[in-house]
């Protein structure tokens, strides 16, 4: 990948992240890349080209982010790996891709919960593993726990994020 086209993924990923895919025209990308729109439409067609490669960019981190997890042996290291997860959220890049996933998960048109379904997997065994009752509706309780409190961190709602962290992983010894 050229540095313009990583200029360009950059900049649609600022804006898409932050104003929304509708509402970010392709001259406004240009503009933050510092480049000609024509470059963008030469590059990835259209604004919809832009989507996939960051949608496969962000595939691609989110394999990143659930692999320590989907290859742990031990139930409660799942666990507490993933209750850690939401609380390292990066500024920037990382950040942006969160709050672009956040965004389109409200679009049925771009929302894949079949995304989801290792790592609801992955708990469901670790739930059974340490003898839950219900361990399909814990995992699922529990990654949609993650799940806000991913979007909260990302709103910089949650201030005392150490303390619920630590609380969820007292809460299932983890």
């Amino acid at each position: 990948m050229t540095e313009k086209q990583s200029n360009i993924l950059n900049a649609a990923l600022d804006l898409f992240s932050n104003e929304g895919y509708a509402a970010t025209s392709t001259s406004r990308i240009a503009k933050k890349a510092g480049v000609s729109e024509g470059l963008i439409f030469r590059h990835f067609v259209n604004k919809q080209g832009l989507l996939d490669a960051l949608l496969k960019e962000a595939d691609v981190r989110l394999g990143e982010l659930f692999g320590p997890i989907l290859f742990e042996t031990n139930p409660k290291k799942v666990i507490r790996r993933t209750i850690k997860m939401p609380f390292k959220i990066a500024d920037g890049k990382d950040r942006n891709f969160k709050n672009l996933q956040t965004i389109l998960k409200r679009d049925p048109e771009y929302n894949n919960p079949e995304k989801l379904k290792p790592l609801i997997y992955k708990l469901t065994v670790a739930f059974q593993n340490l003898k839950y009752k219900d361990p399909e509706n814990e995992a699922r309780l529990l990654y949609h726990i993650i799940d806000n409190i991913s979007t909260e961190v990302l709103k910089g709602n949650m201030k005392e994020a150490s303390t619920f962290r630590d609380f969820l992983l007292k809460k299932y010894k983890a």
